[in-house]
Formats: C-alpha cells, sequence, structure tokens
C-alpha cells in the first residue's frame, strides 16, 4: 500500500468516526467491488476491507536486526499442572526476593514439576536453579541454537556442543560418579575458557572431592585470575593442604590474622588453651580482620597456633563477638575439612541457643542428618525461630508434623497469629513461608488448618508456599 493510499485511509476512518458515509473516499478499485450493494452493506464492506488493509497490509516489517531464537527447550520433568499454577503464581508474588522465589521453584523441583515459562523463568546468570533448569538457563543466555542440549556423556571431543549450564550440570554429575574424568575435563578444557567460567569449573570441584585432586589444584597457584588461585587454595585446604608458607612479617596474612585473635587459658584445675576475638581500635581493623577471614584459611590459621582445625574449632570462645563468629563459621564453611565442619556443626548442636545458630553458615558442607537435626533443635526453642530463613542449601519437603510438634514452636506460632503484637505477626508469617519450604505435604496442610484456626484469615499470602506444597501431594496431584 502506498502513502496516498495510506491518507485516503485514515481520510475514510475519520469519516467513520464523525459518523459519515466513505462510498466517494474509497479507492476506485474497492468502489468496483461494493458497487452492486445497498448503501449500509456498501459501508460494511468497506469497513472490512479497510480492517484487513490495517492488520496485514500496513503491518511493520521486523528490523533486519531481528534474529530467530530456538524453541524454549524442553525439560526433563513435567510442567506443574494448570490447576496448580494459581497457587504457584500467588506464593512467588509473595516471595521476597529471588532468594525467595528460588525457594518456591526447589520445592516445586523436589516433588518432579517444573515452572510454566510464563509463570518463572531462570537468569542468564542463574547457578541455584535445580539442575533440570539448565537448558533454559542457556536459552536464557541467548546462546545460538547451533549447539546442541545432548543427553550424551560429556567429553572432550563434544566439549564445545554442549551449552554452559547444561556442560556445568553434566560435570557436576560426573564428579559425583566418576571425579576424575571429570576433574580431567576440566584440566584439559577449562584452561581456554574465561576466567568467571573458570571460577565456576574450579567450584566444582567440591563434589567427590580427594587426594588425587591435589596435583591439579596446585597447578592453579599460577591460574591468570586472583579469584581462581584463592578458590583453588582453599579447597585444597579442605583436603589438609597448607598454602604458600609466609616469612611470620608483616606481610605474611596468616601472622596478619593470626595478631587479631587473642589466646588465653580457662579452667583453674585442668588448664586449656582457649580462642577469642582481640578488641580492635578501629573500623579500619575490624575491616582488615574481616577481608582476611573471608580469604584465608583455617588449616594454616590452626597451624600458626601450633595446634589441629578440630583443636582450634574446640577452643573456640562462641559468644565474646557475633560478628566474627560468623566470620569464623564462614571460614570454617569455605576451607575446613570435612571433619573440621562436622567437629563444629557438633560442638555447636551440643551447645544449644543462640551457638548453634551459627551452625547454620555451615548448612551447604552438612550431610542430610546434621541438617535435619540442627533445624529440629533450634525448632524446639522459639528464641531463635527467625534465623532458620538463613539456612542455605537444605532440603525441602521433609519437616514432618512431629517435628513441629516436639517443642514450643507450633503452640508460640498460633498464640502470635491470634495476638496482637505486630511484630510478632510479621515473624509469624516469616517462619511460615520457611516451614512452607520445608514441611512435608501433609504436615503442610495439618499447619494452615491451626494457624486459620487461630485466627490467620484462610486467603492469607503468607500461607501461599504452604497451600501450594500442602497441594503437591504426590499421585493425587496428577488428577
Amino acid at each position: 500500500m502506498n502513502e496516498i493510499e495510506q491518507t485516503g485511509l485514515a481520510t475514510m476512518r475519520d469519516c467513520w468516526i464523525t459518523g459519515g458515509t466513505s462510498f466517494e473516499l474509497a479507492p476506485a478499485t474497492w468502489k468496483e467491488f461494493v458497487a452492486g450493494a445497498s448503501p449500509d452493506e456498501r459501508e460494511r464492506r468497506l469497513l472490512a476491507i479497510a480492517a484487513q488493509a490495517l492488520e496485514i497490509a500496513l503491518r511493520p516489517a521486523a528490523p533486519k536486526t531481528l534474529k530467530r531464537r530456538p524453541p524454549l527447550p524442553e525439560l526433563a520433568l513435567p510442567m506443574l499442572p494448570g490447576r496448580l499454577r494459581p497457587l504457584l503464581r500467588a506464593a512467588l508474588k509473595h516471595a521476597d526476593d529471588a532468594r525467595g522465589k528460588s525457594r518456591v521453584v526447589a520445592l516445586v523441583a523436589s516433588r518432579g514439576f517444573v515452572l510454566h515459562p510464563m509463570d518463572w523463568m531462570p537468569a542468564a546468570s542463574d547457578q541455584t536453579s535445580p539442575d533440570v533448569y539448565a537448558p533454559w538457563i542457556d536459552w536464557q543466555a541467548g546462546v545460538d541454537g547451533e549447539k546442541r542440549t545432548s543427553r550424551e556423556q560429556l567429553t572432550a571431543e563434544n566439549w564445545d556442543e554442549f551449552y554452559p549450564a547444561a556442560r556445568r550440570s553434566a560435570l557436576a554429575d560426573m564428579r559425583r560418579t566418576a571425579p576424575a574424568v571429570a576433574r580431567q575435563l576440566i584440566e584439559t578444557k577449562g584452561s581456554s575458557e574465561p576466567a568467571e567460567i573458570r571460577l565456576v569449573l574450579i567450584a566444582l570441584m567440591h563434589f567427590g572431592l580427594g587426594a588425587g585432586d591435589v596435583p591439579f589444584l596446585k597447578s592453579l597457584s599460577a591460574d591468570r585470575s586472583g579469584k581462581v588461585r584463592e578458590l583453588a587454595g582453599r579447597i585444597l585446604a579442605r583436603l589438609g593442604e597448607h598454602g604458600q608458607p609466609g616469612d611470620g612479617g608483616p606481610g605474611d596474612p596468616t601472622a596478619e590474622l593470626a595478631a587479631f585473635i587473642t589466646e588465653g587459658k580457662s579452667g583453674f584445675i585442668r588448664r586449656r588453651t582457649t580462642y577469642a576475638p582481640a578488641k580492635l581500635k578501629s573500623p579500619a581493623q575490624e575491616r582488615r580482620r574481616a577481608e582476611l577471614f573471608e580469604t584465608w584459611n583455617l588449616i594454616d590459621l590452626a597451624a600458626r597456633f601450633g595446634v589441629t582445625e578440630a583443636d582450634f574449632i574446640g577452643a573456640w570462645q562462641f559468644g565474646a563477638d557475633n560478628n566474627v563468629d560468623i566470620l569464623v563459621s564462614r571460614m570454617v564453611a569455605a576451607s575446613g575439612s570435612d571433619a573440621a565442619v562436622a567437629r563444629m556443626a557438633d560442638t555447636l548442636a551440643a551447645e544449644g541457643g543462640k551457638p548453634a545458630l551459627f551452625a547454620l553458615h555451615l548448612m551447604p558442607r552438612l550431610d542430610s542428618r546434621r541438617q535435619r537435626d540442627l533445624i529440629r533443635l533450634i525448632l524446639k526453642d522459639t528464641y531463635y525461630l527467625g534465623a532458620l530463613s538463613l539456612a542455605e542449601g537444605v532440603e525441602a519437603g521433609w519437616l514432618d508434623w512431629a517435628d513441629l510438634t516436639n517443642g514450643k514452636t507450633l503452640p508460640a506460632l498460633c498464640a502470635a497469629v491470634a495476638g496482637n503484637d505486630e511484630a510478632a505477626k510479621r515473624g509469624a508469617d516469616q517462619l511460615l513461608e520457611t516451614l512452607g519450604f520445608l514441611a512435608t505435604a501433609a504436615a503442610s496442610e495439618r499447619l494452615i488448618g491451626d494457624v486459620v484456626t487461630a485466627g490467620m484469615a484462610p486467603a492469607a499470602p503468607s500461607l501461599g508456599l504452604l497451600r501450594l506444597n500442602a497441594s503437591l501431594a504426590g499421585p493425587s496431584t496428577d488428577t
């Protein structure tokens, strides 16, 4: 359609808007087509032709820069049934941040389903979503679609044929079943990848970590990326390997960190060594201490004091400074041996109360039994329930009704719901969201009933994840 015809069509449209007839304004070819009809029919036919012209003839051409994307990949799990999508969307809407949304996604995946892409899509940079979403992550990253998301075994030969997220998932699985093969692939092909990709690949080494990984990890001390060198050193420390020895002088990080720690003695009859954070004089010193804790290794710090990891952890005085206790916990989680992590978790759990909360920072390194025991311990006491929302790397959907009734949690929760304390109500809302992720379907359903009886509105947003959880009750979900 040329410019004159477009102008004429606009004039016809204006005529209809003002209530007039447009036959005399129509192009000659249009007049011939409608000439034999009555005046009203002529207008109707002209309107139909004009509508077709507007919808088809005047449709703008796609820009030349537009690229056709490959279809969204099909995932290995079935889509969440349509009847449950409103519950899902309510739970996602109420989640405060990406971390909260990831819990919703993880819960659904634990029950054998994936989300509809119109409800949720992982970001291209996502590294926390369940592995089943790897094809969607690669699709989001804009990979050109020429490569394949093959389920073949990843090898050096087909390395470049795998999408990045699918490759990461394959390597993680391989590290669990054939760690030496995966290590060889990372060593062979990872060196040519950019620093941010090398960092992700090296992080996968914690799966199936063993003595056979030591030579490769030591070779990374010459890597061109400081972050890769640091990460490799912390993984080596988990295997009992010390970092580069220092001279003990002002430039030695281990000596500098040790200077921020006070060594003392306790006990009158049976004297034992204790370690506690030193009192510092300035915020700059506090920042430097935090930096050292976040980058240095437990085994080197313990060796500086002439003790083992276990002895250092056993002698640390938790409760003297909460911020430093958190730093120590994170250092142990990042660089401590499996035995040291387990020892610290057991020690803190045995103390109970506030010290047990620091073990939450160890969660990604703890086995399933210790994770569950720690959460059950915290649930027995109502004072620190809010800390449960900080736990990372915890399984979804295992907490049963007996766990919720074995302590003060349920009565305190119902009392907060029924009371007039707004701060307590907000705490109850937060706890209900956490329990919505942790609880079984049966426990979720019973918990909803109890808090509704206590006075919470059945449609309260804070019950969204519990309602979704209760609806994912196994085989009945498919009906």
